[in-house]
């Protein structure tokens, strides 16, 4: 673990988006000669060759943050929702102290009740006259990360968002297409360079800090995801003719590789990906990844070595 260990200095943490987003800048790794290049993601269409192939993470965060109060002691509590189990059944990640029975308050029709509170985790019972995205976009915020030292903001819930987003039940960005605009992928079109999506809701699992010594003996947890058959057969044709297949973000790595590691191919498939990719892995799709920088100590960083 010490291995991917660095220096971190939370201040140089940017606290907004540049604007527009593809002003943001790009450290550019030459595999072949190891030499590093200092650009712009706007000029990502002069960087790839005609014919590669992008693929984008469609998911959709949910202002899954919503706070509450203790029924018992009218305790003020912020409740994250992280995964719609069926039936009215969460599960959830709260501080403090809390046993099964008890009632959160959201309003004075919407409450939840704890199912299950143990080391595994954290579920609950909504009782609720309105559908649970109906209670997000009246009273949820959006879950930005920790090392972000500031309050969501009403601009989060654009700024906070990929301008590809499509499918709700993240709870938390996929943060290397945040960098894309409209006019980038129209450029990057224009240079006979693919786009696809994959659909990986981003949960804990992404973000479950590594307690372990060797950081072969960590367990990632699972997180939902879905390829279409449009982008199986786009990364096999942009295979077959020579093209590159560039994962935009960690989480594309893994939806893919998840994949390739089950059935040696390519294929529509959804699932669950629990995939822990660490340096020594033997890549079956993903030629070439852009990312963010990541915290210390992170799968993130591991993934990224």
């Amino acid at each position: 673990l010490s291995e991917f260990d660095f220096p971190f200095d939370p201040s140089l943490v940017a606290s907004q988006p540049v604007i527009p987003r593809d002003r943001a800048r790009l450290l550019v790794l030459d595999q072949a000669t190891q030499q590093l290049t200092h650009c712009y993601v706007a000029e990502l269409p002069t960087l790839l060759e005609p014919g590669d192939l992008l693929v984008v993470n469609d998911t959709k965060v949910m202002a899954a943050r919503v706070s509450g109060v203790k029924k018992s002691t009218g305790t003020s509590v912020e409740v994250l929702f992280v995964k719609d189990l069926g039936q009215g059944r969460w599960e959830i990640m709260v501080k403090g102290s809390f046993r099964v029975g008890q009632v959160i308050e959201f309003d004075q029709q919407s409450r939840a009740t704890i199912v299950k509170r143990d080391a595994t985790g954290t579920e609950v019972l909504v009782d609720s006259p309105v559908p649970m995205t109906q209670l997000f976009q009246a009273r949820g915020v959006m879950p930005l990360p920790p090392y972000m030292k500031r309050a969501a903001m009403q601009e989060d819930h654009l700024w906070y968002q990929t301008v590809f987003a499509k499918h709700e039940g993240a709870i938390a960005a996929p943060t290397a297409g945040l960098h894309f605009t409209e006019d980038l992928f129209r450029r990057l079109r224009k240079t006979a360079i693919n786009i696809a999506t994959v659909t990986l809701h981003v949960g804990p699992g992404t973000f479950k800090p590594v307690t372990t010594e060797q950081i072969e003996d960590h367990q990632m947890g699972g997180e939902v995801f879905h390829i279409g058959e449009e982008t199986a057969k786009a990364i096999i044709q942009t295979k077959r003719a020579g093209g590159r297949v560039v994962a935009v973000g960690t989480t594309v790595v893994r939806t893919l590789e998840t994949v390739a590691q089950a059935k040696g191919e390519i294929i529509p498939m959804s699932g669950e990906s629990r995939l822990f990719v660490t340096p020594g892995f033997q890549f079956k799709i993903v030629d070439a990844l852009m990312t963010n920088f990541h915290l210390p100590r992170t799968t993130l960083l591991m993934l990224v070595s």
